[in-house]
């Protein structure tokens, strides 16, 4: 907590206040693929606004020209990377590109249509990038909705399962071959990154609750977010091990941006901005925001390091419920047989 307080360096070097552009400082990664999803980083479902028709509005804002979706692509293009921002909203992703492009006129930017919360988007997606025919060294699987009232996406999946874990549990699958392929004929260790979050211990009793997830009655958001946030801990950590049992020069780790401020937040209730009052000195900006990520993307002392949990750029130890094993692989068949059954429909 002090060192989240003060921003004091852990043993990266690194803490709480350092930014994205700073733990990628000389780095280099012109030979380097990446592909950046959830552009729409951190919003809160726009049902829960009464302000319906400004928060439209706002959202190419938030997602897109403040998010940290935007500035771990601007970070990533800045360090040469070639970045393919997979988003929902082309007409934003497109905005996206050209705020970069204005900054930096070299920057290898393209943008591709995904949509997580819908299993034939995200297949479609991964399908699109193959035709592309071009190498995959980062996959950044960052987060999509945060505590939405019930729904159900159009595969009949509660919605923050089905966009913050099902579908990039999805299309981690669809991609592996391909990064696989990459690692094996570059010699450059490939690295998959879940964006999870501390809220990952909020969540129902027992974790996961594998047999009620679409149960509208005992449905309460934030436990949801919270049990999609384990998912990803639990997605990384099982993939990770998968991953070294056969020898595969990819790594896989989780990692918590923490809280971020953002233009958004404007619109959240009276309680949630009282309790911002008192926990202000937790919250970072975007550029802070993104540090993490990009660290565990492109900083070479992580090279060879896997299933581990990140919190400003520092190694986190996960709670009992994230490392168990067998947790992880009833998640992982669940998952399988989730999307199975949504491609029989």
């Amino acid at each position: 907590m002090l060192r989240l307080i003060t921003g004091r360096p852990g043993p990266s070097g690194f803490g709480s206040a350092t930014t994205a552009e700073q733990v990628t400082h000389g780095i280099d990664g012109s030979n380097l693929t990446a592909i950046v999803t959830g552009f729409m980083f951190n919003l809160i479902c726009i049902y829960l606004i009464e302000r319906r028709s400004l928060l439209m509005k706002s959202l190419r804002v938030t997602g897109g020209a403040s998010g940290i979706g935007l500035e771990t692509a601007r970070v990533l293009a800045m360090r040469n990377v070639h970045v393919i921002i997979a988003a929902r909203n082309m007409e934003a992703a497109d905005e996206a590109k050209q705020l970069i492009l204005k900054d930096n006129k070299d920057a290898r930017i393209d943008i591709l249509k995904l949509d997580l919360s819908k299993i034939r988007s995200v297949k479609a997606f991964a399908d699109n990038f193959k035709e592309l025919n071009i190498p995959l060294n980062i996959l950044i699987n960052n987060a999509g909705v945060m505590f939405c009232p019930f729904q159900l996406s159009e595969d009949g999946i509660e919605m923050q399962l089905a966009t913050n874990h099902i579908g990039h549990f999805y299309l981690t699958n669809l991609l592996l071959d391909k990064m696989k392929e990459t690692a094996k004929s570059t010699g450059i260790q490939g690295r998959i990154m879940n964006v999870s979050s501390l809220f990952y211990q909020v969540t129902y009793k027992g974790g996961i609750r594998f047999d009620k997830i679409n149960d509208k009655n005992s449905y309460q958001d934030k436990l949801a977010y919270g049990q999609s946030k384990l998912a990803n801990l639990l997605h990384s950590n099982e993939l990770s091990r998968r991953l070294q049992e056969e020898g595969a020069n990819i790594t896989v780790n989780t990692v918590h941006p923490g809280l971020i401020l953002t233009p958004l937040m404007r619109y959240t209730s009276l309680s949630s901005k009282i309790l911002r009052v008192f926990t202000y000195f937790m919250w970072k900006n975007i550029p802070q925001g993104a540090a993490t990520t990009c660290y565990v993307a492109l900083h070479p002392s992580l090279k060879g390091v896997t299933g581990k949990f990140f919190s400003d750029c520092n190694e986190h130890k996960p709670n009992k419920l994230a490392l168990d094993e067998a947790f992880a692989r009833k998640l992982w068949d669940f998952s399988n047989n989730t999307i199975d059954a949504a491609l029989k429909t």
